[in-house]
């Protein structure tokens, strides 16, 4: 599976779809990224709110999915999604038709029924979702009484609620990995989809029937019509999943090639550090051997004590201050 980013799943959301397959996918791919649960939230609220109305409803949906399916590996999403659910399910709600209000009013049962959240939280988003009922009812009057279209609003970019979800932070940069872990990256890249050979070795061996549409008038009977039909479909099952793979692997290619890129950056710039430090440290190293050789230079000049005569009995012993100031004494 593809590396998480903020921007890679931001580009997934915009292609989700109200599918099975696509919200089910994309609920795997979540939930195989699970300690990502707190920044995969908060993507997803900001998202919801600039989506369209129907969106909303499959944004809800792809929600359950990853906070059902995930309760066994931990409570990472039931715990951060319950923060912004109420109100998910208010900003739902002001654009929903009957039939949406349904479909989540039906998701809040599915929820109580399970025990997925408390009645508290339940009690909260369903007052939201009445709300928001009231709220499109007052405005579709308006509209039909007013003889004309009301003028659309100015977009705003609108925030998530601080009080019950942390500000959304900017797109951040790619961060520096340690050592190890590009290491390992770069070692896992060894057994990627592009270096197994084994599948490559069975998509060569495909035969040339499969993917040639003029051997399609060559055929004479059902029964080789079906066998042709089902080689085929092997055969896109085989191409479909190896496709997934080296398309996981490019975004993963992609990851690991910013990283390197940010890691040798990172190392030019303590390059630049250290050597800026070495010419500090050797400019000292030059001042400490100017200092040594100049007391060495002064040791040399210094008198040798061991040279000077040797005075038998001592030293004459020094005039008094009375003798100082005795001039005869002293002669």
């Amino acid at each position: 599976m593809s590396s998480f980013s903020d921007q890679n799943f931001a580009k997934k959301l915009s292609d989700l779809n109200n599918t099975q397959q696509s919200i089910q996918t994309l609920s795997l791919w979540l939930i195989h990224h699970r300690k990502h649960a707190k920044s995969i939230v908060n993507v997803w609220y900001r998202e919801l709110l600039t989506v369209r109305a129907s969106q909303k409803l499959t944004f809800l949906y792809l929600a359950n999915d990853v906070i059902q399916n995930s309760k066994k590996k931990g409570p990472e999403f039931q715990r951060e999604f319950a923060a912004i659910l109420v109100e998910a399910f208010g900003t739902a709600a002001k654009d929903a038709d009957s039939k949406m209000t349904k479909s989540l009013e039906r998701l809040l049962n599915i929820w109580q029924e399970r025990g997925i959240y408390d009645k508290e939280l339940i009690k909260q988003a369903r007052h939201r979702l009445t709300k928001g009922g009231k709220y499109r009812a007052l405005r579709n009057f308006k509209q039909a009484n007013s003889g004309s279209e009301p003028p659309a609003p100015k977009k705003k970019k609108q925030e998530p609620i601080l009080s019950l979800l942390e500000e959304v932070e900017k797109e951040p940069g790619v961060g520096v990995p340690e050592a190890d872990v590009l290491v390992k990256a770069l070692s896992d890249l060894d057994s990627a989809a592009s270096s197994d050979a084994a599948v490559r070795e069975k998509i060569a061996a495909l035969p040339p029937e499969v993917s040639d549409i003029s051997n399609l008038d060559k055929l004479q009977d059902k029964e080789a019509a079906e066998k042709l039909s089902n080689s085929v479909d092997a055969a896109c099952c085989m191409l479909i999943e190896y496709n997934g793979r080296l398309a996981a692997e490019l975004e993963d290619r992609k990851q690991v090639a910013k990283s390197l890129r940010a890691f040798i950056a990172e190392q030019k710039n303590h390059l630049i550090s250290d050597e800026k430090r070495l010419a500090e440290y050797r400019l000292k190293l030059s001042n400490v051997t100017s200092v040594r050789q100049e007391l060495q230079a002064h040791i040399q000049n210094l008198p040798d004590l061991t040279l000077l005569p040797d005075v038998t009995g001592g030293l004459a012993p020094l005039p008094s201050a009375g003798d100082l100031f005795n001039v005869d004494a002293l002669h």
